[in-house]
C-alpha cells in the first residue's frame, strides 16, 4: 500500500472509531488539488497546521485533519484485523477501484471499498438485479433468467444479497457457472467465502446492518452495472423503488423492469425505465434490440 493510499485511509475512514468524522472522497480530492496547485510536498514530510492554513483551510479544519492523520497505529491494527478476516482494502487510488463508480457517482462515490472474495470481479463487466423480497412467480422467473443470462454471456451478476430477488438471481448465476458481486449492508467479516463471489462494503469490514446502509448501497449496485434490471417493485415506496428512481434521476445505468403489469412496473416505465417481457439476451438488449412480448 502506498503512502498516498494510507493517507486516504487515515483521512476518509473511521477505522474503529465511531466518533471520527472522516472526509468524503470529494473533500479528499479537493484537498489534493489544493496541495498540487500549491506545489506542496506530500511524501517528503508530514503535514503541519501552517501547511493546511496556507491552503486556505480554517485552523479548526486543519486541526481536525491532523488528528485524523495521527492514527497510524490504529490504521495498522485495523488493516491487520481486516486481513485476518480475509478482507482486502481498495482505495480510490488503487488500480483495482472501478472507475465507473467515481464517474457516475461523483461526490457520492465511496473513498474506500472493503472486499472479501474474488477481487478481480470489481473490474469485470456486470449487470445488476434488484427487486422485492416477497417475489411473485413472474418476478422470481425474471430474476432467475437474468442470473442465468448473466452467467452465459460473461457478465458478473451484481446485487445486494437480500432475500427474494437478489438471492434468486445470485443462485441462478452461480448454478450456471457465473460470478456474483454482493454489496452487503451486513458485517463483511461474517460473509462466507465462496468461489466466483465478491462481497463488498463501503463503511468498513465489521459494521453491523442498518437500514441506512441498506439504502446507501443501492447507488453502488446501480452505478457499477452496465445495465440494471428490476424484477419486481412496489410503486412509491421501498428500497427497490428508491434506488430505481435515483438511477433514473442521475442516469447511473440503463434501467429495465420486468413488464409484469403491476402498478410498480408501470410507474417505473412512466418515469423512464424500459419494460421487458421475455428476456432472450442481455447483449442484444444492450445493443438496442429489445426482446419483449
Amino acid at each position: 500500500m502506498t503512502g498516498a493510499e494510507r493517507g486516504l485511509l487515515l483521512l476518509c475512514c473511521r477505522l474503529d472509531d465511531p466518533n471520527a468524522a472522516p472526509m468524503t472522497l470529494y473533500q479528499f480530492q479537493q484537498l489534493r488539488k489544493r496541495m498540487r496547485e500549491a506545489s506542496m510536498p506530500t511524501e517528503e514530510r508530514e503535514l503541519t497546521l501552517p501547511d493546511l492554513t496556507a491552503l486556505g483551510l480554517p485552523a479548526e479544519t486543519g486541526e481536525k485533519l491532523l488528528r485524523l492523520l495521527d492514527r497510524d497505529a490504529a490504521l495498522d491494527a485495523f488493516l491487520d484485523r481486516a486481513a485476518n478476516c480475509g478482507v482486502t482494502v481498495v482505495t480510490r487510488l488503487s488500480a483495482d477501484y472501478p472507475d465507473q463508480l467515481e464517474t457516475r457517482l461523483r461526490q457520492y462515490a465511496p473513498a474506500v471499498l472493503f472486499c472479501k472474495g474474488d477481487g478481480k470481479l470489481l473490474r469485470q463487466r456486470g449487470v445488476a438485479l434488484v427487486g422485492s423480497r416477497q417475489l411473485l412467480p413472474t418476478g422470481a422467473q425474471f430474476a432467475r433468467r437474468v442470473g442465468e443470462l448473466a452467467a452465459k454471456e460473461d457478465y458478473t451478476l451484481i446485487s445486494g444479497g437480500a432475500y427474494g430477488a437478489d438471492q434468486t438471481a445470485q443462485e441462478s448465476a452461480t448454478a450456471h457457472g457465473g460470478s456474483t458481486i454482493v454489496f452487503t449492508p451486513d458485517r463483511l467479516s461474517q460473509m462466507p467465502g465462496a468461489p466466483r463471489t465478491l462481497y463488498v462494503s463501503e463503511d468498513g469490514f465489521d459494521v453491523p446492518f442498518s437500514s441506512a446502509r441498506a439504502l446507501a448501497r443501492n447507488r453502488l449496485i446501480h452505478a457499477l452495472a452496465e445495465m440494471t434490471f428490476v424484477a419486481q417493485v412496489s410503486a412509491g415506496h421501498g428500497g427497490t423503488w428508491r434506488g430505481a428512481m435515483d438511477n433514473l434521476r442521475f442516469g447511473w445505468s440503463p434501467l429495465y423492469v420486468c413488464d409484469d403489469g403491476s402498478d410498480g412496473a408501470q410507474a417505473l416505465v412512466l418515469s423512464g425505465a424500459q419494460p421487458v417481457g421475455e428476456l432472450k439476451s442481455l447483449r442484444a438488449l444492450q445493443s438496442g434490440t429489445l426482446f419483449t412480448d
